[in-house]
């Protein structure tokens, strides 16, 4: 598959899609497919609904590939952004149609499971450097110098990029305002 810069490529899937070619949906599929089905996954906490969801974005873009708008963003924060929204259009659909199922509390699950989408395409953005960082103090439990000898660089340097790594991350729990997309999402349609 070819590297080719994210506006470029992102236009010509959208005419590939345009004139119907199933190869292109396959592409899109190949390259998206798990960052769709693990944010949907993340949100929603269940394996069918995470695969029903991600049948459905894939469906929604063969079915719509007009719908997307490169000046609005990439294709790729497009497909995230169709994702969050079908995600959380489930999410209120199965909690909501629960007997006595309170509105408030269907809300707060709404904003924790945006919030960990979110960190979890934070994470998955963010540089190497700083995932690694990251994983090594979190997952495996290594203080900053330990972090620093597995990484091959300075005290300083390690706790640099775990400042830089949990600054990011902490973007995740920021509420954001009504009609706006979660960051990285790019602008709501």
């Amino acid at each position: 598959m070819a590297k080719d810069a994210p506006p470029r490529w992102d236009r010509r899937m959208q005419q590939r899609l345009t004139r119907g070619e199933a190869a292109a949906l396959g592409e899109l599929y190949d390259r998206f497919a798990a960052l769709v089905h693990s944010q949907a996954h993340r949100m929603l906490d269940d394996e069918d609904a995470a695969d029903q969801v991600t049948r459905e974005v894939f469906g929604y873009v063969w079915e719509n590939p007009g719908a997307y708008d490169p000046r609005h963003g990439s294709m790729r924060a497009w497909v995230a952004r169709l994702t969050h929204r079908q995600s959380v259009q489930r999410l209120r659909g199965t909690h909501g149609a629960a007997e006595g199922a309170d509105a408030e509390e269907l809300e707060h699950r709404v904003l924790r499971a945006t919030a960990a989408a979110r960190a979890d395409y934070i994470v998955a953005s963010m540089p190497a450097s700083l995932r690694a960082a990251l994983e090594l103090a979190y997952v495996q439990r290594r203080d900053y110098r330990q972090a620093a000898a597995d990484l091959g660089v300075t005290g300083d340097e390690a706790r640099r990029r775990l400042r830089l790594g949990l600054q990011l991350l902490s973007t995740a729990n920021i509420r954001p305002s009504a009609g706006s997309a979660p960051p990285g999402y790019g602008p709501t349609p």
